[in-house]
């Protein structure tokens, strides 16, 4: 039987509580297997589009501003990484119209990841059904192990 290795870690990051959880988590295994982390986060133009604005001004004003926050999150979380002394790289992605949950599975095939870590809500009923779970996609679709850390109870 092979031996698992996780030395390719896949962290989506979006600065939240929960995502810190995740990678704090991933930082963890990543000491213990002597691997690696890729931080990923996702720009996610849909969220924030409220269909009053034209595509040309939110292409133009909206974007730029969500592309820089997702920077200043892939920085803030790399030397966070860093200060633990683990082998890290951010990759930023923008695509347009694309789900979180198809460019985290994406990033994985591409690398090629051994392990995806993320922050998850948990939420149930209601809160799931209405908000959708990319946490449940991505276990769904990725194409390696998938590790959910639990936000903490409020």
């Amino acid at each position: 039987m092979k031996a698992i290795s996780y030395q390719h870690i896949l962290v989506p990051v979006d600065g939240s509580p929960t995502g810190l959880r995740g990678l704090d988590e991933a930082v963890a295994l990543a000491r213990l297997t002597r691997g690696r982390l890729r931080l990923l986060h996702v720009v996610d133009e849909l969220t924030f589009a409220s269909g009053f604005e034209t595509g040309t001004a939110f292409m133009a004003d909206v974007v730029p501003l969500m592309r820089e926050a997702g920077e200043a999150v892939l920085r803030e979380s790399a030397a966070r990484v860093q200060a633990a002394g683990v082998p890290v790289d951010t990759v930023l992605c923008d695509r347009f119209a694309t789900r979180v949950c198809d460019a985290v599975v994406t990033e994985a095939r591409q690398w090629p990841a051994d392990l995806i870590v993320l922050g998850t809500h948990g939420r149930r009923g209601v809160g799931r059904l209405l908000l959708g779970s990319d946490a449940e996609q991505v276990l769904r679709l990725a194409p390696v192990p998938v590790l959910l850390v639990r936000a903490l109870p409020t």
